[in-house]
């Protein structure tokens, strides 16, 4: 490659890293509870992904980084073993802007330590079919599972982020 094409492969993988981070981040952020290990994934998603920028369809390069950071996840959890949670985890500017009240912060907190108390794979499955917005499908696809696990992982962790949720319920 020339350096007039790796000038605009730069400039491609460059526009697609600005628009494709807030999301990324987000959900990062939701899989691992820790905001520095999601930056820390994300980095690590977009290196490889710009290593292999000339075989993406740019309309899928987001879905490629997010099977590349889901894959990185299932390595650090096979390394670090399951169940590592940082409950202490700063939200920061990771979450949709909202408005500044007490109630909304009250909320999301309460979401995030109920997405928190599920198993990684519940918890990864509830964020990208619910937050990221993904097919049964495409989350079966993502993670190289069966619909029928995505369904079921889905129904159990929904089940149980609401019996969480009702049990945390504020009362004024």
């Amino acid at each position: 490659m020339g350096a007039r094409g790796r000038r605009q492969r730069d400039a491609e993988f460059t526009e697609f890293v600005e628009q494709a981070s807030p999301e990324l981040l987000r959900i990062a952020w939701f899989i691992t509870g820790d905001v520095h290990r999601a930056q820390d994934l994300v980095q690590g998603a977009l290196l490889r992904t710009y290593r292999a920028w000339h075989r993406v369809d740019p309309p899928r390069a987001v879905a490629y980084t997010r099977t590349v950071m889901l894959n990185l996840t299932r390595q650090d959890w096979r390394r670090e073993g399951r169940g590592r949670v940082h409950p202490q985890a700063e939200v920061g500017d990771l979450l949709p802007h909202t408005p500044d009240h007490a109630d909304v912060t009250g909320e999301q907190d309460r979401l995030v330590r109920g997405l928190r108390s599920l198993p990684e794979r519940q918890r990864t499955i509830v964020v990208l079919r619910y937050y990221g917005d993904l097919s049964e499908q495409q989350c079966a696809d993502e993670l190289g599972i069966s619909t029928g696990a995505v369904k079921s992982a889905a129904s159990r962790g929904l089940a149980r982020l609401r019996e969480h949720l009702a049990t945390q319920e504020i009362h004024p």
